[in-house]
């Protein structure tokens, strides 16, 4: 190869590279890597199936958010969970436990751990048959705290809408059996007693406002997504852990 095709060839690579498609979520923080395949899970944890087809919170969710939500980003929490507990006291406990024993210090089971729990609760309370209010105990909760459902609503959206960066948003029971809603980052949750201190509590309700829960449908409109959520959340499994925390 003469000097000026060799000049050129190495022009033409470097230009491809540049325009190679970039995975948008590739660089974010803690985020798990799509290569992780399904059968690389080994271990005392595993990924259940959603008890719905991927497209079945359509128009709300679209497939292929869930596709990738469930069976890309949830799987890589599970198996590098797997890995970072085993050989630990961790790898004997149940999710819930390991959600209250993790500190800081031990940041890729509290990372891992949270994104397998904060997750598996997420998927619980979808349901295509999902909207409309609350009824029974958590419905009267709520009007004895807010006043009312919509300003329920208000405040909650508030909270998601304000969370910076990624994280979650929470209606919990406090251990007087109180609820109250609340935001974490990245993958904590009012479990982790030891981290989020003062925000402790049992999660009853848990939005994921990460940009991977939304971002192909709603781009960077985070309201948008939080108001479709209303559309697929399942009372009765609110209801069903509320009545359970208290």
């Amino acid at each position: 190869m003469d000097k000026r095709n060799f000049l050129r060839t190495g022009l033409f690579v470097a230009a491809a590279s540049l325009l190679k498609p970039r995975n948008v979520w590739a660089d974010r923080a803690l985020v798990p890597d799509f290569d992780t395949d399904e059968a690389q899970q080994t271990g005392p944890f595993t990924l259940a199936p959603l008890a719905f087809a991927n497209d079945a919170l359509e128009p709300h969710f679209d497939k292929m958010t869930m596709e990738i939500h469930h069976d890309r980003h949830h799987n890589a929490y599970v198996t590098n969970l797997n890995k970072a507990v085993a050989g630990t006291a961790f790898a004997t406990m149940s999710i819930e436990q390991v959600q209250s024993n993790v500190t800081s210090k031990q940041p890729a089971i509290r990372n891992n751990g949270g994104g397998h729990f904060n997750h598996t609760l997420f998927w619980s309370l979808l349901s295509p048959q999902g909207g409309g209010t609350p009824t029974g105990n958590v419905a009267n909760a709520i009007s004895t705290k807010y006043g009312s459902f919509d300003k329920f609503k208000e405040i909650f959206t508030a909270e998601a809408t304000g969370r910076f960066g990624s994280g979650w948003a929470w209606l919990s029971v406090n251990s007087k059996g109180e609820i109250f809603i609340s935001s974490t980052p990245n993958q904590d949750n009012p479990l982790m007693s030891k981290i989020v201190k003062k925000q402790a509590g049992t999660p009853v309700l848990g939005l994921d406002v990460w940009e991977h829960a939304y971002y192909l449908k709603y781009q960077n409109k985070r309201a948008d997504y939080i108001k479709a959520f209303w559309n697929v959340l399942n009372w009765a499994e609110v209801e069903k852990r509320y009545n359970a925390a208290k």
